[in-house]
């Protein structure tokens, strides 16, 4: 979501620029910074922004430049007259220092004005306009970056999805879900847990045998990353803001593959459930930089 545009115009003898950034971030933040006098337009420009974004840390901002009128130059006598009674009076305490020249004192800045300045009408219907509609042509250039962005990042993201669903193909295939596999190993604990819990109440061993089949079968976890990796498609493919859905989508996909890990008891297994998670939380980095 991150993306840049600059855009410039001129009104009625004033230039202005329009700067819009935008870096990621989770939801939607604005921020405006306009010259002295234009704070009305912080609410249209406010409205122009939320409705092209979703997500990202935006900010507008306005400068002006005040053109110079021709006309004739003036002369502050005022401030001459000041600037060479100060200098003669240094020049009685310090003999030494050269007497002002004209010349310099012309240079001073403030002594010579080349014309007056056109100042910004803030109540010009035409100029405010002007500014907005400006704004607007910012914004769809940066909402035409960011969207390339996504396109770019629409086909690292169905890269991840891949690799997770290859994952998920490995943990279903893997010899630690084939029944005779998991029949046996479930003869072998209960055998186990009957020798070693001889003084259990029968309560308690139908509990712990409970617990013991539960935690042997993942399928069900499996079944649930399978559902989340066809969503996840769907929300890609859709022309439509998802980023905050599938961040969403993300915990979801996370839980499933704690849960996998938490129950493995094959090491197999549990090498595909910490490549579950090391791919789900490189998907979850990739979607922050979605809209």
């Amino acid at each position: 979501m991150t993306g840049y545009s600059r855009l410039s115009g001129e009104h009625a003898g004033l230039s202005w620029v329009w700067e819009a950034k935008s870096v990621n971030g989770r939801g939607l933040e604005l921020r405006t910074r306009l010259p002295n006098g234009f704070d009305f337009l912080d609410l249209a420009v406010r409205e122009a922004a939320q409705k092209r974004f979703k997500r990202g840390n935006i900010t507008l901002s306005l400068t002006m430049t005040h053109k110079a009128q021709q006309g004739p130059l003036k002369i502050n006598e005022a401030l001459l007259e000041q600037l060479i009674e100060l200098s003669l009076q240094w020049h009685e305490k310090a003999p030494g220092l050269m007497p002002p020249r004209v010349d310099g004192l012309l240079a001073l800045r403030g002594v010579m004005e080349s014309g007056e300045s056109a100042e910004p009408d803030a109540e010009d219907g035409e100029l405010a306009a002007a500014l907005l509609a400006g704004c607007e042509k910012a914004l769809g250039q940066m909402a035409a970056m960011r969207a390339d962005e996504g396109k770019r990042l629409g086909a690292i993201l169905t890269g991840l999805l891949d690799d997770i669903a290859y994952l998920v193909t490995d943990a279903v295939a893997s010899s630690a879900l084939d029944p005779a596999q998991l029949k046996a190993k479930l003869k072998t604990q209960m055998a186990a847990l009957l020798e070693a819990g001889a003084n259990l109440s029968e309560e308690r061993l139908a509990q712990e045998i409970a617990l013991m089949i539960s935690k042997a079968d993942v399928r069900e976890e499996l079944d649930r990353l399978s559902a989340h990796l066809t969503a996840a498609r769907k929300m890609l493919a859709a022309d439509e803001p998802v980023g905050r859905k599938l961040d969403f989508l993300c915990q979801e996909f996370n839980r499933e593959a704690n849960t996998l890990c938490s129950k493995a008891n094959d090491i197999g297994l549990t090498r595909i459930g910490l490549g579950l998670k090391a791919a789900i939380e490189q998907f979850r980095e990739q979607v922050q930089n979605i809209e």
